[in-house]
Parts: C-alpha cells; sequence; structure tokens
C-alpha cells in the first residue's frame, strides 16, 4: 500500500505566511509610496544629483600617457611584466612552429587519446587538419600560443585567489563582489585602460584575457575547497597532518573535478576573448576574423571563425574527459607522447615539411558568400505571406522594443527606484532590495539614466525571447535523448562561435538597429540556458517522477507538477546566466545600431576616451548587479527552534 503524507498544520500554514509576508512587504511599500510622494518630482535623474568623472579620469589618462616611460612603476614592474609576457607567448609560438603541422597534430591526438581514448584522438586530429585545410594554420598556432600563455595566467591567478578564498572567510567575502564586477564588465570597457598602461599588442591582449577569464578558475576553487568531505578533513587532522599537509594531501585532491571544471570554464572565456583582443593587437584568428569583417567579408569570416570553434571544442572536451573521473587503461604515457612528437616533427623537418602543403587548403569564403547574398536577396523582404527578416525586425523594434524602452523612459526615475526596490524585497530580503536600489541609483549619479533604460529595454527583450525558446528547446532535450544528442554539437558551434562572426549574417537579415542587437544577443545566451534547463530536469529525483507514474499523471502533469518545481533552482540559475550573457552582448549590439551603453563603451575604445567608455560600462556593471538581485532569490536561513 502507498504511504501517503499527511501536511502538518505547519506545513499546511507555510504558504499562507509566504503569501502574508509578500502582502506585508507590499503594504509597506505602499505607505512608503504614499509618503514620499508629494514629496517628489516626476521625469528623468535630476541633473543636481549627478556626479561627473570626465575630469578625474581625464587627468589619470593624461597621467598615464606623459609617466608611461619614465615612472619607476612603469620602468621596473609593469614593463617587466609585458617583457615577460611577449617571451612567453614568442617561445609557445617557435615551439609550434619547430614541431610543425605534423608534430602539434601527433601531439595534441594523443594527449587526447590519454584522457578520451580513441574517439577523441582521432576527432582531435581532425579539426587540427581542418585547421589546415582552411587556410589557417599558421593564425591557429598564434592564437594557440596567446591562448596557452594567457590560459596558464588565468589559471595561476584564479587558483591563488580561490584558494585564499577557500581557506579564508573574511577573503571570500572580500573578493566576490571583485569577481562579479570582473565577469560583469563588458571586456571593451577594461581594454581601454589595459591598452593605456601597456599599448597595444600582445601584453594588453593577454592581461585583458586574464581578468576576463581568471573568476571562473578562482570561484570554482574556492568552492571545490569549501565543499571537501569534512569527515575527511578529521580523519587526516586526526592523523596529526599540519594544515598545510591537509591542504596538500586532502582538499585539493578532494577539489580535483571543480579544478578542472573551472580550467574548463578558462579555457572557454579565454577563446571567446581572442576576436576581441584582436581589437587592441592580439593578432592570429582573431585579427583575420575583424579584418574579414571590417570589410563585409562573411566567408573570409567564417573561415578564420570555424578554427576557434574546432580549437573551444577540442579543449572543451579533452579537460572534460580529464575531469570526468573515469578509469581507463593509459596506454600512453607522456614519456612516449613526447617521444613520438618528436620523432614526427624530426621527420617533417628532414622532409622539409614542417608548413602546411599550400595545395591542400579548401576555399570556403565564396561559397559562403553568395550563400549570404542569396539569403539577403530572398529572405530580407518580398517573402509572401509571412514576410521578410527585415519585417520581423521592424515589428519587433515597433511592438516591443519601442513600448518597454518609451515606458521606462515614461517613468519618474523614483518609481524606477521603488520599483526595483519591490521586485528585490519579494523574492529576497531587505539587504538584496538595497543592493539592487543603490546599483540603479548609481547609474543615475553617474549623469548615464536614459541611455541605461534604452539598454535596459533591449536587455529585457532579449531576455524573455531567450528565456522563451530555451526553456521549450531544454525540455525537449530533457525529455528526449535523441533530441539531446542532436542538439549538442549545435550548442557547442553556437557556445563557441566569436560574436562578430555570426554578427554579420544577423545583420544581413535584419538589418542595422536595435533588433538584430537583440537577435545577436538571443543566440550567444540561449546554449547556455538550454544546456541548464535540460540539466536540471535530467537530475529532478527520478523517485519522484515514478510516484507520479503510479498515480498515473500524464507526461505532461509530471513536466509541470514535478519536473519544473523540483528544477526551480537550476531554472532560477538559467534565468541568471542568461541576463549576464545579454549583458555580454550589449557592446557588439552597440556596434551594429544597438546604441545606448553599448554604443558608448565602443566609442571610448575607439576614440581613447576613458571617461565615456569607463562610465558607461560602471553603468553595465550596475545594471548587470541590478537584475541580479531581481531574479535570484535569498536564501533564508531558518531560524533555530523554527
Amino acid at each position: 500500500m502507498a504511504t501517503v503524507t499527511v501536511p502538518t498544520s505547519r506545513t499546511r500554514t507555510a504558504p499562507r505566511l509566504l503569501k502574508n509576508r509578500a502582502a506585508g512587504k507590499l503594504l509597506l511599500l505602499g505607505l512608503v509610496t504614499a509618503v514620499l510622494l508629494p514629496l517628489l518630482h516626476g521625469g528623468p535623474w535630476p541633473d543636481d544629483l549627478t556626479v561627473s568623472l570626465d575630469k578625474p579620469l581625464a587627468t589619470a589618462s593624461d597621467w598615464v600617457i606623459d609617466n608611461r616611460d619614465s615612472h619607476p612603476v612603469f620602468l621596473y614592474f609593469l614593463g617587466h611584466v609585458s617583457n615577460a609576457v611577449i617571451w612567453a607567448v614568442r617561445a609557445v609560438y617557435l615551439a609550434l612552429l619547430t614541431a610543425g603541422w605534423a608534430g602539434v597534430t601527433v601531439l595534441g591526438a594523443l594527449t587526447a587519446w590519454r584522457f578520451g581514448g580513441a574517439r577523441l584522438a582521432a576527432g582531435t586530429a581532425a579539426a587540427f587538419l581542418a585547421c589546415g585545410a582552411l587556410g589557417m594554420w599558421v593564425p591557429t598556432m598564434q592564437t594557440l600560443a596567446l591562448m596557452v600563455v594567457a590560459v596558464l595566467a588565468s589559471v595561476a591567478v584564479g587558483a591563488l585567489l580561490g584558494l585564499g578564498a577557500g581557506l579564508s572567510d573574511r577573503l571570500d567575502r572580500a573578493l566576490r563582489p571583485v569577481l562579479d564586477t570582473m565577469q560583469v564588465l563588458p571586456a571593451f570597457a577594461y581594454l581601454l585602460p589595459v591598452v593605456l598602461v601597456f599599448g597595444i599588442g600582445v601584453p594588453a591582449a593577454v592581461l585583458a584575457t586574464v581578468v576576463y577569464a581568471a573568476p571562473p578558475m578562482a570561484r570554482l576553487t574556492a568552492l571545490g575547497l569549501r565543499g571537501a568531505d569534512p569527515e575527511v578533513l578529521e580523519a587526516v587532522e586526526s592523523l596529526g597532518a599540519t594544515r598545510r599537509q591537509r591542504l596538500l594531501t586532502a582538499r585539493i585532491p578532494l577539489a580535483r573535478k571543480e579544478l578542472l571544471l573551472g580550467l574548463n570554464q578558462t579555457i572557454m572565456m579565454a577563446l571567446s576573448m581572442a576576436v576581441i583582443a584582436a581589437v587592441i593587437g592580439a593578432g592570429g584568428l582573431g585579427d583575420r576574423v575583424y579584418q574579414a569583417l571590417a570589410s563585409v567579408d562573411v566567408g573570409a569570416a567564417l573561415a578564420a571563425g570555424i578554427p576557434i570553434v574546432l580549437l573551444a571544442v577540442v579543449l572543451d572536451r579533452v579537460t572534460a574527459a580529464a575531469g570526468d573521473g573515469t578509469t581507463r587503461p593509459r596506454t600512453i604515457g607522456w614519456p612516449y607522447a613526447v617521444a613520438v612528437t618528436v620523432a614526427v616533427a624530426l621527420a617533417a623537418r628532414l622532409l622539409g615539411a614542417l608548413d602546411w602543403p599550400a595545395g591542400w587548403t579548401l576555399g570556403i569564403a565564396e561559397p559562403v558568400n553568395r550563400a549570404v547574398d542569396w539569403m539577403t536577396a530572398h529572405l530580407y523582404s518580398g517573402v509572401p505571406v509571412i514576410g521578410g527578416t527585415a519585417d520581423w525586425a521592424g515589428h519587433f523594434t515597433t511592438w516591443i522594443l519601442d513600448p518597454v524602452r518609451d515606458g521606462l523612459l515614461w517613468l519618474p526615475w523614483w518609481s524606477v527606484l521603488l520599483l526595483v526596490a519591490a521586485l528585490a524585497w519579494l523574492i529576497g530580503t531587505w539587504r538584496t532590495a538595497l543592493t539592487a536600489v543603490l546599483a540603479m541609483a548609481a547609474i543615475g549619479v553617474l549623469g548615464v539614466w536614459e541611455p541605461s533604460l534604452d539598454t535596459l529595454s533591449q536587455v529585457l527583450a532579449a531576455v524573455a525571447v531567450t528565456l522563451v525558446l530555451g526553456f521549450a528547446t531544454g525540455v525537449a532535450a530533457a525529455r528526449s535523448d535523441r533530441v539531446d544528442r542532436a542538439l549538442r554539437p549545435v550548442l557547442d558551434v553556437f557556445q563557441t562561435m566569436p560574436q562578430f562572426v555570426y554578427l554579420i549574417p544577423v545583420v544581413a537579415l535584419f538589418g542595422v538597429g536595435r533588433a538584430p542587437a537583440v537577435a545577436a544577443a538571443v543566440v550567444y545566451a540561449l546554449p547556455a540556458v538550454v544546456r541548464i534547463t535540460a540539466q536540471g530536469l535530467r537530475q529532478v529525483d527520478q523517485a519522484a517522477l515514478e510516484s507520479a507514474r503510479s498515480l498515473g499523471a500524464t507526461g505532461r502533469q509530471q513536466l509541470w507538477q514535478v519536473q519544473l518545481p523540483l528544477a526551480r533552482r537550476a531554472l532560477l540559475l538559467a534565468v541568471n546566466q542568461g541576463v549576464v550573457l545579454v549583458l555580454a552582448v550589449v557592446i557588439i549590439g552597440g556596434l551594429v545600431g544597438g546604441g545606448a551603453l553599448g554604443y558608448d563603451v565602443a566609442f571610448g575604445l575607439a576614440q581613447g576616451d576613458l571617461a565615456t567608455g569607463l562610465v558607461a560600462g560602471a553603468a553595465i556593471v550596475c545594471l548587470g548587479l541590478m537584475l541580479d538581485r531581481v531574479t535570484q532569490p535569498t536564501d533564508r536561513r531558518p531560524r533555530k527552534g523554527a
């Protein structure tokens, strides 16, 4: 006989208490509004409450330019850092060229075989060969050398920060806002100060990549160290181990999965910077993509973008295989792999075949450009019944983007703050609401209230479309293994393809304006939402699903009444990641007519205007912080005895 759980008075009154708590908060907010309403004025943010940072930032910029070649900090510290970066990248690049295309391919395949087996080795070899076949072997090696140095530096910095945060609660609290800022601040916003200090070139590109890619390593390292099994730590401590011995023999080995996941995420984020870093002289594949897009050559941009995707997929699979903990017979040791690589490289040198053969290249630029021209000619406008993509973009702008933007700009500034406070307080605590309100108020103080609301309207529209498509696709992937297998390579390509590469097809289909900016953001954020949703639904307790089936629940009822409620935390994480990733494309959208803060950041970088770029970047960070607090409920710790 099935056991029926009888709800106690406490479980029956819990929803009522939550409703009463929400009603009390709304009542209090209504009273505060009634008291403050006569004292406040409508309209945009008052000019009297703004603070201009133009003069101090311009002064700081001038000081750096005047003292870059003479001040001891630059001569004896930053100068040595720059030289060390140049030396390291050059050494790795020369080593790759010395190994030749055959040596690099063999080393990559043997490394993949050691961690993932023969199938992964074959895929790795095919990926390297495809880079050469596309005529991109030398740029690929340039990018790989840059990424090797950047990833090693990011892992070192992130691991040290994570080690400190994992062992010290005080340092963890201090680092959290710093890591949040590093991860949310658009890359374009901190490219300007990096270029200002180091100039255009490889050092600036590597250090900008480190700032962008180090936070995941730091977070996951701290998470792994803090999540170590207490019983194991107690057993090690009972054996008389010192704190250092407990760290080296227990904490770090127990955090192996998190450390390798941090390495994986660091590699992905570093590769996503390949094109953006090309703007400040990184060279390699990113420079090829950037130059091709500057001349609107989609085919050439795709030919350089595909190797970036292949590198990302290969490194993702290899690091994931290394961290999954599966035991495999290791038939290939490192000495054997190095020996085979050296033998192949020497044979290639003796045969004069270090460089990729010119006759083995395949040109895809021309057919891709013809396909883009066909799409533009046949899909942009004039499609019977459904209309062209230009019509869709126009309708989306007229019916959604314009009303949302105009509605936000119409609201008095104080009502926007009150609305933010209400949303954050209803799902969190008063601290959450205070943080969200202060972040939104900082935007007004910086003097970018109107462009920030314009950007907010685009973000809200993009997040809404992303969540609708992402949740629907994630549910389908979670309920069907066939759909999941079919979607995986597509999501890999979407997630690793540089934003600049798919920006041109988006513009070709939708024109220039805010609609293509939203479309680009949706394409970039959708894979993460789909993956997190599918994973959350798949991890739902199978016992709960079996109980629902035994009671005769249909598939739809199981989804709505069991899976979605139990996967609530994963779904909220998907919302959070959707917001963060959409904000990451705000700058890219500003280059294709999105305007607002994205355009200000790009303009500041192009013109060397530190104040405009940094202020707009800081406003985007504040928007991200506000949206994070509004979309993520705060876990309330139960009171003692409750």
